[in-house]
């Protein structure tokens, strides 16, 4: 059995109510009650029950995920799991909430987080470019006591707040290695596609991935970053000069998370040569393309884990809990044709 405030009280040697006192913060205590409370506690390894707590304060925590507004099917996806969070979390005194912003001009972001009151949420999930006015308004939203969680891409040097997803760095050096070993001997080239290099995440998968073809396959050549800002025509544009100034390339590399507009510029452009191509995350589009053997691999996080994740992390840190590791660890999948889950039927 685990001590309760009763037992603390009496180890104490105060009242149940100057626990009370102590325990929530709240006024007309003295130091020297505190201390005692405070050694009892370590004496005798007294642990708060979080739900118990709320419960008696009648607290609701607030949580709200900041995500862009453009995007393709995997944002699509990841507001899907936040809706289902959402409606599970809704019964344990826990509102969740998305807001969709333009990443596009750091000052925009920098601008909406800044303004973010405490008093209004307790925690934020942000999924933005990395840039030093975000990352500083980060950190001024953390010095507010506003529980932060990096989610999927992060700010460089913010250890300050916690940072939900992939390794990216290994991310990017699984697609290398898996590039390498299906184009096979051949030499050639690699175009690489992103939707933005401003986004940490796309900066260490570039690492990751240019660490390996240059480590253990120096017959190939990864070539300078394609950037298609989401943009169609520009997809189209980029992607068909660069194939047809290196008529070599081997290989496509879609290291953003949505991988159909710049796919769909290659296949109208691509002509009959036959390229080996890994992209990331999976979408409706992603698993089709797999099943029709025009993508070759796909490196997945799911969307799902990584929504509760950012959630459990944001109420342990509002309660002042430790956080289980292991548990908010999200894994590299690596989906082919052979492994693909099989379709939801309609209706389940």
């Amino acid at each position: 059995m685990r001590p309760t405030a009763k037992d603390l009280a009496e180890a104490a040697g105060v009242s149940l109510a100057t626990v009370d006192r102590v325990l929530n913060e709240r006024p007309n205590v003295s130091s020297r009650a505190a201390r005692k409370v405070a050694e009892a506690i370590e004496r005798i390894g007294f642990v708060r029950n979080p739900a118990a707590v709320a419960l008696a304060r009648n607290k609701t925590y607030r949580f709200r995920f900041v995500l862009p507004t453009s995007g393709d099917q995997y944002l699509a996806e990841l507001i899907a799991r936040v809706g289902e969070a959402k409606e599970a979390l809704r019964a344990d005194s826990t509102e969740v909430e998305v807001a969709q912003i333009a990443m596009s001009d750091p000052h925009h972001v920098a601008k909406y987080l800044t303004a973010i009151d405490h008093d209004a949420v307790d925690g934020v999930a942000v999924m933005a470019p990395e840039s030093p006015q975000v990352r500083d308004a980060l950190v001024r939203l953390v010095e507010r006591d506003v529980k932060v969680v990096q989610f999927l891409s992060g700010q460089e040097r913010l250890e300050s707040a916690d940072y939900v997803g992939i390794d990216n760095f290994a991310a990017g050096a699984t697609a290398g290695k898996i590039a390498g070993r299906f184009i096979g001997a051949r030499p050639g080239k690699i175009m690489v596609v992103a939707e933005t290099m401003m986004a940490l995440d796309s900066i260490q998968r570039r690492l990751g991935f240019d660490s390996i073809i240059n480590a253990q396959f120096p017959h190939l050549q990864s070539l300078p970053s394609l950037e298609t800002y989401a943009d169609e025509k520009r997809a189209d544009l980029v992607i068909q000069r660069t194939l047809q100034h290196h008529p070599d390339t081997l290989a496509v590399y879609v290291l953003s998370a949505e991988a159909r507009v710049p796919l769909t510029a290659v296949w109208n452009a691509q002509g009959d040569r036959d390229l080996t191509v890994i992209a990331h995350e999976h979408t409706p589009f992603s698993a089709q393309a797999l099943r029709d053997e025009r993508i070759d691999a796909v490196i997945a996080q799911d969307p799902g884990h990584a929504v509760r994740s950012a959630l459990r992390i944001m109420r342990a840190r509002a309660d002042h809990r430790e956080l289980l590791a292991s548990q908010e660890r999200i894994r590299i999948e690596v989906l082919l044709k052979e492994n693909l889950p099989a379709p939801k039927a309609a209706g389940l």
